[in-house]
């Protein structure tokens, strides 16, 4: 059991790796109270003032209790991190971090403009970690890419994955759990689809492009497909045709 765990571990790609390990260091570390999670919020006035700047990052980090919830989206960050790497992003791993980059901030830019509006400022203020939120956007993009996969909720009712963000944030709502938490990853998600798939193709321009920073970063292999040999992909050539 332990052998087929680490192996599982092993096989996951790079940025799934390593987000999973720190989620779960973070996490428990707090459960142990090896760490405060007031070290780990986010706060604009000890961003700003203290240079607190670690909290643009440990909020996306930590998971709260470790519990049934816990678990949930462990199982959610596994799941569709490693899916979207695996396949979405095959080969492409500065793209996979850049649309983490960019949806982390989203969300924060979302909270911190929040925070500034009358009325809404205070249901703002409460959101203090986004891991959730990031953790949902990933769930929204790959639906996104996925739509006409059939999934099963529960074993209650099947849906494709289209509606997958949607069910997820019916359930929440049936929990007790904050739907502003869900919603945030679906605009930060449906931010980055807009972006990158459906505006390049209205425009031909690509907003979204990876800076060179990023992919100096990642030593990305190319993916090839082999193919068979002895394999025609256009009619030969008339004189083979009349050779004996």
């Amino acid at each position: 059991m332990a052998q087929a765990i680490e192996e599982w571990y092993k096989q996951m790609p790079v940025i799934t790796r390593s987000y999973l390990t720190a989620a779960v260091a973070i996490t428990i570390g707090c459960s142990l109270e090896i760490i405060s999670p007031y070290h780990l919020y986010l706060n604009p006035k000890l961003v700003v003032k203290h240079y607190q700047f670690w909290r643009l990052i440990t909020n996306f980090l930590y998971f709260r209790k470790m519990d049934l919830d816990f678990m949930f989206h462990m199982f959610f960050l596994a799941r569709y991190c490693k899916l979207l790497e695996e396949n979405t992003f095959r080969g492409r791993t500065a793209d996979f971090f850049y649309m983490l980059l960019f949806g982390a901030s989203v969300l924060t830019g979302i909270v911190l403009i929040g925070g500034m509006i009358p009325y809404l400022s205070a249901s703002f203020a409460r959101i203090i970690f986004l891991s959730n939120s990031l953790t949902f956007m990933m769930v929204y993009v790959w639906s996104k890419q996925n739509p006409f996969i059939h999934m099963s909720f529960l074993g209650l009712f099947t849906f494709t994955a289209a509606y997958l963000p949607w069910v997820l944030l019916g359930f929440s709502v049936l929990v007790g759990a904050s739907a502003w938490v869900d919603l945030l990853g679906m605009i930060a998600g449906h931010a980055y689809y807009f972006l990158e798939d459906v505006y390049p193709r209205m425009t031909g321009r690509r907003p979204l492009k990876t800076p060179s920073l990023i992919k100096a970063l990642f030593a990305d292999e190319d993916v090839v497909v082999a193919q068979p040999e002895n394999v025609r992909f256009a009619p030969p050539p008339a004189e083979e045709l009349h050779r004996d």
